[in-house]
Formats: C-alpha cells, structure tokens, sequence
C-alpha cells in the first residue's frame, strides 16, 4: 500500500514538472536543479504572491510569478454599481495609496461625462495625492529597509506617515479607505483643523528625510545590498511595461504629471529623480528624492490655494450640498434620486491614466448610456512590475530577490483585481 502510495506522488509531481516544459531549463528534469516555491505566504514577496524558483545551489536560474491569490473581482463588481457608488470599491486596489485609485476613477467619470471640478478641488487633489505619494513610499522604504536587516528605519517611516493618515481621518473620517475624492471634485472642504496639521508636518518632514538617508544612503552594508543588484537598462524596462521610480531608476524621464499634466500639474515646480545604473539603489533614491519633491509640490499647492466651491456645481451629476437638505425639498429628492438611480453616461469609450506612488495606473471606461459602465479595466504598476521579476533576478542569489522585489514597489490588491 506504501508502495502505490508513493507511486502516485512520484506521478503528480512527474506530471508537474511536465507542465513547466519551457519555463525552466533542462536541468530541472535531471534533478541538477532544484525547484523551490517563495511564497505565497512570504513576508518578503509584500503580498500573497507565489514564486516558483529555480535555483542552482543559491543562484537562481529562473524565477516564476504565480499571482491571482488575492483576486476580489473589484472590476467586475463596479460594473455593477451606478458610477458615484462604484469609488469606494477603488479604494481597495493599491490599499497603499487609495487616493491615487480614487483620482483615476473619477477622471475617467468626469471625462466620460464632460464633469467640471472647480480650481480649488484640483488643488486639494493635488495635496492629497502627494501626501499620499509620500505615505506610499514611507511603507516601500521602511518594509525594504527592514527586509534587508535595517529595522530602525521601518520604525521611523511608519512615525511619518501615521502623521499623514492622521490628516486623511480628519478629511475623510477614515485612515486609509476614505473615497474622498468624488466626481467632480472631493466629498467635502478641508477640515479647519488640516492646515495647520499640514504645515506642521511640512515643517519637521525634511529633517527626516535627512535622518532616512543618514542611516541607508552610505551605508556599507545597505549599498553592499542595493547597487549593482537587479540591474534593467532603459530598454528593457520600457519593454518590460515598467513606469514610476521602477523605470525612472533606469534613466527614462517619463513622469505622466510632467508629461500629460492633470489636476493642475503644470502650474507648479518640481523635478523628475532619475537613477543612471537601474539597480536597486536607484530605484531607492528616485523614491527618497520624490519624496522630497512631493513636500515642495505640497508647499507651493498650499500657499496658492485658491478660494470657491470644493466640488462642481454641475447638479446632473453632482448631489446638492448637505446645508441645502434641511430647507429645500426639491434638493432631498434629488440627492435621493442620485444616490438611488445614480446618473447615465454616454455609451462611449475613455482611458486616463496618472502617475501613483508606484508607476502609470490606467482606468478605461466604457458608458452604456445608462446608470452603470458596461466595462471597467484597471492598467495597473504592480501587475506590469511582478512580470519584469525574472528579468531583474536572473543569476543574481536567492537572497538578493528580496532587495528585487521590494525595489519595483508592488502591491497585490493593486494586481489581482
């Protein structure tokens, strides 16, 4: 019985490595390499991802990604919802960096409807998808730093950005999922207690910065780990479908808020970090100098904030005020109607994309002519970045896959949609 028993396990796994004829060398059926699963459940793949390795001795071979074990159906589900309700279900994409999906979302909407947002929305838009960026990023550099033996500095990042989570509960009433911004606009004006906690943090947050690079810039045994580790040149990376600081470390200057500006983003000063090498420590330091880049866009969005209405004043396809709901019938019954019915968009097609903390997110959009789109489709960075893995791990050791993969910055909820 043993016999048989072991039999049937020599099969299935005979079976299995059929399945990979192609994926992994020759040597793999000869047992002169071995095949290791990473995953999915590792703390270092940042997500319930899956990475088949072939490794000789520590050296890998080939790498494998299996992703899907975090697949939530979020596009099919928004096909489902009228268009205002279908925000909160964006949310939970790139959990990092919530607002990005929310900014990409709804631009589509208002573009798809020909929608208004007023000069003073595009400003607090503005302010919220940088301290965003920067808040996304504090997760990559402390989670990076950590996997890599630094611990001190996940300490000191999470420090920072519970500051600007802090200032997200106080315009949204939520932390992370917060579906602040909406059609037309944001949910509501910023709160009287946000300025000052905002001026408060972009006063202390450059000294900090400085503090991140004191411990990691020159570090010995963080640049022993980081340069010359999971190398891709221009080329590569732009055919790999690469975008954000991923592809900027390679030295490609795309950014699509200077390329093709939206919210406003022409109207202020800022630079593109880029990296000459396209190894780990380049990817590192374009994120470390956008943050900094994304203080001084903050800055300046602050001190020009324009007066006027938070949101568009378009009442087809924007709810009226809450103060208007106490004294108007005719505004309950159209906020009634909006929130129940929704409103209809034309049976057209339209793509945005914006530049999120990890790279281009896309949102094509397709109105039926009713209430409900007849197809959503995120292009998101992670799932272009997890497909560029076996490229940057190739011959490199099994330890350096962990600087790899945290060095193109992916999130799971952000590809398995």
């Amino acid at each position: 019985m043993a016999d048989l028993v072991i039999s049937d396990t020599m099969k299935q796994w005979e079976g299995s490595l059929m399945e990979l004829k192609g994926l992994v060398s020759e040597r793999a059926f000869t047992g002169e390499t071995m095949l290791l699963n990473m995953g999915p459940h590792h703390p270092s793949t940042h997500g319930v991802l899956r990475l088949l390795l072939e490794l000789d001795g520590e050296e890998i071979v080939n790498c494998l990604p299996d992703i899907g074990f975090l697949h939530t159906g979020i596009e099919k589900n928004i096909e489902s919802k009228s268009y205002e309700k279908a925000v909160t279900l964006t949310d939970r994409m790139d959990y990092l960096s919530p607002m990005s999906n929310n900014m990409v979302f709804c631009m589509a909407i208002e573009k798809l409807v020909d929608l208004d947002v007023p000069p003073r929305a595009q400003a607090i838009r503005v302010i919220c998808l940088e301290l965003s960026r920067i808040a996304s990023h504090l997760v990559w550099l402390g989670t990076q730093a950590m996997d890599l033996g630094a611990m001190s500095v996940f300490l000191y990042c999470f420090r920072e950005r519970e500051k600007i989570l802090d200032m997200f509960e106080m315009l949204s009433g939520q932390r992370m999922m917060g579906s602040y911004f909406r059609p037309g606009g944001v949910w509501r004006d910023l709160r009287p207690e946000f300025l000052p906690a905002l001026e408060a943090f972009l006063e202390d947050f450059p000294r900090r910065v400085d503090d991140y690079e004191a411990l990691l810039t020159n570090n010995p045994i963080w640049v022993d780990r980081t340069q010359g580790v999971g190398i891709i040149d221009p080329d590569q990376a732009l055919a790999w479908g690469l975008s954000g600081a991923a592809l900027r470390g390679s030295g490609v200057n795309w950014d699509i808020r200077k390329a093709m500006p939206y919210s406003g983003y022409d109207q202020y000063e800022f630079d593109v970090p880029l990296g000459e090498h396209g190894d780990v420590f380049d990817r590192f330091m374009c994120r470390v100098q956008e943050m900094r880049q994304s203080h001084r866009i903050i800055r300046q969005a602050v001190d020009k904030l324009p007066d006027g209405p938070f949101r568009s004043e378009n009442r087809k396809y924007v709810p009226p005020p809450r103060s208007e709901l106490g004294t108007s019938m005719e505004a309950v019954i159209h906020h009634f109607k909006l929130w129940t019915e929704g409103f209809s968009a034309p049976d057209e097609e339209v793509y945005v994309a914006i530049e999120s903390p990890r790279g281009e997110i896309g949102c094509y959009l397709h109105g039926t002519g009713g209430n409900k789109p007849r197809r959503v489709h995120f292009k998101t960075p992670s799932f272009m970045h997890i497909q560029a893995i076996p490229v940057l791990a190739k011959d490199h050791m099994i330890a350096d896959l962990i600087a790899i993969i945290g060095s193109v910055d992916i999130v799971l909820g952000d590809c398995d949609r």
